[in-house]
């Protein structure tokens, strides 16, 4: 793939927890969007309700580092539920990967509203308060109308997990029928910004649990 932060994209597009509370980093409504599904073949298992460091499960810590931020924010599971935070009530996708539970998710009537959603997975369990309140600074900044998805270009790489969403194009997400998370950026408006740190380091397969355990988060 190039290196070109934008070479993926079409032209359309370019146009109790253990975290501590800090200042919010958005000016608008936030909401959060965790992807709780998936088997999670490479590490044997679910990824979700597997035990965090820090405390509670992979799921229920991305939740504290988005409470510790958006204290009142609407909170969605797509997927599976966590087994620390049972108050949660998911919705349970459709196990045809991401890209359809996310379009199932836009289409659902009674999801609450909010300006924009963190939409992350449950495997990108490196965020911390301080990283997302940057990042989540730097995409209200990219998009002050909340009219794109914000997204990060990591390594050469675009990273749509991880990216903040207007929920003005959620009606469009719900129409679309594409099977693959690029499908859906391809087709909606999007802001690609370039990032680097730990966050957008997955930890998919065992040797990126072996790092990610080997450095203790903090």
């Amino acid at each position: 793939m190039s290196n070109n932060p934008h070479s993926w994209s079409s032209p359309a597009n370019r146009a109790e927890p253990k975290t501590p509370r800090t200042a919010m980093a958005m000016t608008d409504p936030l909401g959060l969007l965790l992807l709780t599904g998936g088997q999670g073949r490479r590490l044997g298992g679910p990824k979700h309700g597997r035990g965090h460091p820090l405390g509670g499960s992979w799921g229920g810590q991305l939740v504290a580092v988005f409470e510790a931020l958006c204290p009142d924010g609407p909170i969605q599971l797509l997927g599976e539920a966590l087994p620390d935070r049972p108050e949660l009530a998911n919705r349970p996708d459709s196990g045809r990967g991401p890209a359809l539970a996310l379009v199932g998710w836009a289409g659902w009537a009674a999801r609450p509203r909010a300006m924009r959603w963190w939409l992350v997975a449950c495997d990108q369990v490196r965020w911390t308060a301080p990283a997302l309140a940057a990042w989540l600074a730097r995409t209200q900044a990219a998009d002050p109308d909340a009219e794109a998805w914000v997204m990060a270009m990591h390594e050469g790489y675009p990273q749509l997990l991880g990216g903040v969403l207007a929920d003005a194009l959620v009606p469009r997400l719900a129409q679309l029928s594409v099977p693959s998370l690029r499908g859906l950026a391809q087709a909606l408006p999007t802001r690609v910004l370039e990032a680097q740190g730990e966050p957008w380091d997955d930890v998919d397969t065992p040797e990126a649990l072996r790092a990610w355990r080997a450095s203790p988060p903090g």
